[in-house]
């Protein structure tokens, strides 16, 4: 499909509020897989149901992030619930409602065709996103949380507003990976708010805002309430993915292990097993 016309910001915008109100304003593409996936259900559409939809764009930190906010758009008197997963909001909007809200998709691939320096920055984050939920949700599956697929919602999203900016700021994420990449230190948070002048993570809870996405979600991927286990579940299956994101010799793992440890009540060794179970490969961890 032709894609949006497209307004790159260059410059920072002056305040949390016009951030939100510009990346609330524009087009989000989805992956290709995801789009392709779409007309297939499409086709096939008297035999598809709220979970095989939920199934399919599960990985799909963008598809995930459009289902709810279309979900939440619904008047209070057309919803008795918050849509909290993928499934869920598919059963408040119904099978055909849901096709006729999402036709064919502009995809990430094409979005940045011209440019692949920005796509491998989108890429690298909804790859990290997409690992970030699968260890939240084997965190609280291990807790036996009954919100489960709820936390794996929250860490599919926690890093969203990361992607939008590389949508639509590439010249800034850019410039915020350039600063990072020469000086390992820097944390996020500093190189956020030294090249935007705002911190990604309040973006993401004032667009969540902005669009009346459930209080949990936006409570589970909100870093400051660290106290909740819910919180830590996201937060730490976060900070792993992103550590590990090129192999487990990061010096910053084994409190990571330790920290999970604490929050599964489980010693190094049986943490270390249930990674080595989520990732798919033995990860050699150095001990610290």
């Amino acid at each position: 499909m032709d894609l949006p016309d497209r307004r790159l910001l260059e410059r920072p915008l002056g305040s949390l509020s016009a951030w939100a109100q510009h990346f609330a304003s524009q087009e989000i593409p989805v992956l290709a897989s995801s789009a392709e996936a779409l007309e297939q259900l499409r086709a096939d559409e008297d035999n598809v149901d709220a979970h095989s939809i939920g199934e399919t764009f599960s990985h799909d930190p963008l598809m995930c992030l459009k289902v709810l906010v279309a979900a939440a758009s619904l008047g209070r008197e057309r919803r008795n619930a918050d849509a909290e997963t993928i499934t869920s909001a598919v059963v408040l909007m119904g099978i055909t409602p849901f096709f006729a809200n999402f036709p064919p998709q502009p995809t990430v691939e094409a979005w940045f065709a011209d440019q692949p320096s920005a796509l491998e920055g989108a890429m690298d984050v909804l790859h990290r996103s997409e690992r970030s939920a699968r260890f939240a949700l084997a965190f609280a599956a291990h807790r036996m949380d009954q919100d489960a697929q709820v936390i794996h919602t929250a860490a599919l999203l926690h890093d969203f507003a990361e992607v939008l900016l590389w949508f639509h700021a590439p010249t800034l994420a850019s410039e915020i990976r350039r600063l990072q990449t020469a000086d390992p230190t820097l944390r996020s948070v500093k190189a956020q708010k030294q090249v935007l002048g705002i911190e990604l993570s309040l973006l993401e809870q004032a667009l969540m805002k902005l669009w009346h996405l459930p209080p949990l979600l936006a409570h589970i991927t909100d870093d400051r309430c660290e106290s909740d286990p819910q919180v830590q579940t996201v937060r730490l299956a976060v900070r792993l993915a992103r550590h590990s994101a090129r192999g487990w010799d990061n010096p910053a793992i084994p409190d990571d292990v330790k920290d999970i440890g604490q929050l599964l009540n489980l010693a190094s060794t049986p943490t270390l097993r249930l990674l080595q179970d989520i990732a798919g490969a033995p990860p050699t961890v150095r001990e610290g």
